[in-house]
């Protein structure tokens, strides 16, 4: 399929029904983009759409399990056949777990987190990868643990910093290729992926997922001869 100068560029984001994948729809559907929103759950996932689509927003939705390569396989097969190409690939969706030191983290708790925020992000990528052009943007959201340790954190941590390792990765891979790779770390932030670990966390002093969204919206409008290769923003608070 060959991209007509009419049609929009188009963003496509994982966990794009809530939080900071939200907001970074609104953000891209007004600045013109078509937005594809993926996600596991999907009355929230209609709820997006609803939304978005109130402001006229062109956004569609497409259920996704990032862990399960059948089902990402899916989402891009109909991307494919709906759209000539990817401008900006948001991997955004992710998970935490409660806080457990190493010796008494559950093994699936381990493994549903590290599948999720890590080869979640090299599955997605990877079948992306064929619909993007000289140009696109692939925006990985890591969080500040990618590169500060938590006590208690050990899968969420290591899941972001292999993130970041795989991010770096793929920036030089692709250089060749005239797509730019951004690592997206926010510090506090306030979204539900709180209450799995710190249900009282004072999120009035949080980042809002909107300043987030701008922040990422801000970096993939830079210049074509420029990259921004990592977004760092947090809370004047310090928290976090």
């Amino acid at each position: 399929m060959t991209r007509k100068a009419s049609q929009p560029r188009l963003a496509v984001i994982t966990g794009g029904g809530q939080g900071i994948g939200l907001a970074a729809a609104r953000g891209f559907a007004h600045a013109g983009f078509s937005v594809v929103i993926a996600g596991r759950n999907e009355s929230r996932l209609q709820a997006a759409a609803a939304e978005l689509q109130r402001d006229k927003a062109q956004v569609v939705v497409q259920r996704c399990d990032v862990t399960d390569p059948v089902s990402v396989e899916k989402l891009f097969a109909w991307v494919r056949e709906q759209h000539a190409a990817i401008d900006v690939l948001f991997n955004n969706a992710g998970v935490a777990h409660a806080g457990a030191s190493v010796d008494k983290l559950a093994i699936a708790d381990w493994t549903r987190v590290i599948d999720t925020n890590l080869t979640g992000v090299f599955l997605v990528t990877r079948s992306a990868l064929p619909l993007m052009r000289a140009g696109a943007t692939i925006v990985n959201n890591l969080s500040v643990a990618a590169t500060h340790s938590f006590p208690g954190m050990s899968a969420y941590n290591a899941s972001k910093a292999g993130a970041l390792g795989f991010t770096n990765v793929l920036r030089e891979e692709l250089r060749k290729r005239g797509i730019r790779v951004l690592a997206l770390l926010p510090g506090a932030v306030d979204t539900e992926i709180w209450n799995q670990f710190w249900p009282d966390a004072p999120k009035e002093k949080m980042l809002s997922p909107q300043t987030v969204a701008e922040a990422v919206l801000h970096a993939v409008s830079a210049p074509a001869e420029a990259t921004i290769e990592e977004i760092r923003i947090g809370p004047t608070s310090g928290i976090l």
